[in-house]
């Protein structure tokens, strides 16, 4: 319905607040036109009894008649020299009902004598009071019949009603044609934007170029146009990551039966005798298990079958040795002190793989920060509980996070922190702890360096869910 559409509303709406202006208007032009119309009606009296007057003679009834019936009036009365005369007069046809003195009669007073005579449809009889023309006496008095003014009066405001309906048509029309220029046409335009977009929003060729010159409009067109932009480029990673996702699986597929032959390998020298290779060995088994966990973890994720953590209570410090021991490994660690500040007998209930592999995001990433400084720096480990949660806090005198990645810290391929990051390992890392019911957080990151602090809650309901559907996948931790 026409009614129901942006200009259809907008025509109604111009036509009912100019007719509603025109109402307002009409009200105080009545009753100016009834103050003209009684005044021109003393000035007729007037103009009568000084041609009366200028004779000083008798007149005949027939034309003292004539010229009241000219002037509208009954009779005539002036006020000159203090003293009061009546000029011209007939017969009253009834009582005088009420007596109007237009000298001094404010707005509202005016107002309220047009609507009552308006309003009331006796003829009565009236006396009107007013100053002359010219100053030709004091005050000039008539009597009336109410019934001709009354008729003047509503002739006048039918005409005054035509106009403002014909004026309130034609701004009405010319509006909707100024809407439906300025505004329908280019909201109808981003309407159409959206609808070729929603078909089809991975083709970067439907985002709207803004062109409105419409202040408002354009602001829209501008949110329209990023968040196009932001929808076009998240549906294209995520296809990118789809199509990493396969990738990843056949090679996890491939890799899990290469670690399976190593770990073959790795077993038998455990039976080794050399000391060297005994200390060596259980880290090595360790190592290769985890990496072979690893690889049926990210299988089991591109099956949509992510498994929950398998809790379990263990020594929180011999897990943050071992995370240490194959951080040291690397080449560049001889500069970086490691200090573990967690009792040895500091148990908590976990999954110890899981919680390995937050650790070992967390500290290899404090580890690459320092060295990319080429400075020597120190990483801290440790942890505590209160009563309703176990923490672990891992600290570092790196240079810091930049600006950029703590905006979208803990989101894949959005937050990795140096040249050739990823920052998967964040992602993971949240999405571990979350699946324990825990949090992870960035505490503080500036020049001194870095602190995230991890949260596990000790109630077991809080942390037998997995992880959700939507978790970032557990790989290139």
């Amino acid at each position: 319905m026409f009614f129901n559409t942006l200009s259809g509303r907008f025509l109604l709406l111009t036509t009912a607040f100019v007719m509603l202006a025109e109402v307002l208007i009409f009200v105080p032009s009545v009753a100016r036109f009834r103050e003209d119309y009684l005044l021109s009606r003393l000035e007729r009296a007037q103009l009568a009894s000084l041609a009366l007057l200028a004779t000083d003679e008798m007149i005949a009834p027939e034309l003292e008649a004539e010229l009241l019936s000219n002037a509208g009036v009954f009779n005539v009365v002036l006020r000159r020299d203090q003293v009061r005369q009546l000029v011209l007069s007939s017969p009253i046809p009834a009582p005088i009902q009420a007596t109007y003195d237009l000298r001094d009669a404010g707005e509202w007073e005016l107002i309220r004598d047009a609507l009552a005579c308006l309003i009331d449809p006796e003829n009565q009889v009236i006396r009107v009071i007013g100053d002359p023309v010219k100053r030709a006496g004091l005050l000039i008095e008539v009597t009336m019949e109410t019934a001709p003014l009354r008729d003047e009066m509503i002739a006048y405001g039918i005409r005054i009603l035509l106009l403002s309906a014909v004026i309130s048509v034609v701004t009405a029309f010319l509006l909707f044609l100024a809407v439906q220029r300025l505004l329908v046409t280019p909201i109808k335009r981003v309407v159409r934007h959206m609808s070729a977009y929603a078909d089809a929003p991975e083709d970067a060729r439907r985002i709207i170029e803004p062109k409105a010159r419409v202040a408002e409009l354009r602001e829209a067109e501008d949110a329209l146009q990023m968040m196009q932009k932001q929808l076009t480029g998240a549906l294209k990673q995520k296809e990118r990551l789809a199509q990493l996702g396969g990738a990843l699986a056949k090679i996890s597929h491939d890799l899990r039966n290469i670690l399976t032959t190593a770990q073959l390998f790795a077993d038998r020298m455990e039976a080794s005798k050399d000391p060297a290779v005994q200390r060596a060995a259980p880290k090595l088994v360790g190592s290769i298990s985890r990496a072979v966990n690893l690889c049926e973890a990210t299988l089991a994720f591109g099956k949509a079958e992510e498994p929950p953590p398998r809790l379990g209570r263990f020594m929180l410090s011999g897990l943050v040795s071992d995370v240490v021991d194959s951080e040291r490994l690397s080449a560049n660690a001889a500069h970086i002190d490691f200090v573990i500040d967690v009792p040895p007998n500091f148990a908590i209930r976990a999954d110890q793989e899981q919680l390995y592999r937050v650790l070992t995001n967390l500290v290899r990433n404090a580890r690459q920060a320092i060295e990319a400084t080429g400075e020597p720096g120190t990483i801290e480990i440790g942890a505590g509980e209160d009563e309703s949660e176990w923490w672990i806090r891992v600290g570092d005198t790196g240079p810091g996070l930049p600006e950029k990645t703590r905006e979208h810290l803990f989101q894949a391929f959005q937050s990795g922190g140096r040249k050739g990051g990823t920052g998967l390992g964040l992602a993971i890392a949240a999405e571990l702890v979350r699946g324990h019911g825990g949090t992870l957080m960035l505490v503080r990151s500036d020049a001194a360096g870095t602190e995230f602090m991890l949260h596990l809650p000790k109630t077991v309901g809080a942390a037998d869910h997995a992880p959700a559907p939507d978790a970032t996948p557990a790989v290139g931790a």
